[in-house]
């Protein structure tokens, strides 16, 4: 009697999450390591953070108007500038996803990813969780230099723990807004250029570096409605209570800012994983 084939059982959802995750933390690892290998590429990102934070604290201080009295009490513009200048380190700190990415492309490491029995996920997923430990990183060090140049929490642990939260948050989704863009553009060079031109008006039509009151009008409305102002906003919250030029409630400010995060994941994580499935 002639043997009958059988085919190999489907892995269930269950077991396909699994190995992706497990992939995933390779993938990450990975990128650490290369981290730990060459640990001047980590210095060498520390440098544009802290020329922010020196910059706008003293450069632009003085000419800062419109913070709000509350802050201006609470130790002035640094006060204010702070929890922007984390927020906005976090986005560009993102960056780094889509150029690690251009990079592997370059290199050919993404098509030797592609040709091993791994989920289409996980090197994006992998990626993007580096960048986020390594974000986090940077995250403590500009928080450390606020302290050296007067910034300090006033609303609590838990409220300072939040913010922290928040902007590790914000760092991991917009990592999949750079992917996406990486698979697009596919070039570094391009990469880069396209990632800091989005980033850049976005950033500076906000409320991260400056109050809103004091921009033309146009700007203004522009500014009021940009997830940056609400992230900023709500940042500041979290660092050092409520205060006036908010742009909402507490309660207010955490919707709108999680809603953002989430619409960023929900359209630019399939899509990243669909441009590199789509790769040739």
């Amino acid at each position: 009697m002639s043997a009958v084939a059988v085919a190999p059982a489907r892995p269930t959802i269950t077991t396909r999450a699994m190995l992706s995750f497990f992939d995933s933390l390779i993938v990450a690892r990975r990128n650490l390591m290369q981290i730990v290998r060459i640990p001047a590429v980590l210095v060498f990102e520390l440098v544009q953070p802290v020329m922010f934070v020196l910059l706008f604290r003293y450069v632009f201080a003085g000419n800062i108007a419109n913070v709000p009295p509350e802050i201006v009490e609470l130790g002035g513009y640094v006060v204010f500038l702070m929890p922007g200048i984390i927020v906005q380190n976090a986005i560009f700190g993102a960056t780094t996803t889509a150029i690690g990415i251009a990079e592997d492309l370059k290199s050919g490491l993404v098509d030797r990813f592609r040709s091993l029995p791994m989920a289409r996920s996980a090197m994006l997923a992998g990626r993007a969780t580096s960048d986020l430990i390594k974000n986090f990183i940077l995250l403590l060090v500009v928080i450390g230099i606020g302290y050296l140049v007067g910034f300090s929490f006033k609303n609590g642990f838990v409220n300072a723990l939040a913010m922290i939260v928040l902007v590790m948050a914000v760092s991991f989704a917009f990592s999949w807004v750079m992917a996406a863009i990486a698979l697009s553009v596919k070039k570094l060079e391009a990469v880069q250029a396209a990632a800091f031109t989005g980033i850049f008006p976005l950033v500076f039509m906000s409320s991260a570096l400056v109050p809103i009151a004091g921009m033309d009008g146009w700007v203004q409305a522009i500014a009021r409605n940009n997830p940056i102002s609400h992230w900023a906003n709500l940042a500041r919250y979290f660092a050092v209570g409520e205060y006036s030029q908010m742009g909402g409630t507490p309660t207010e400010l955490i919707i709108l800012s999680s809603v953002w995060i989430l619409v960023l994941l929900v359209i630019f994580m399939p899509l990243s994983i669909r441009l590199y499935s789509k790769l040739t």
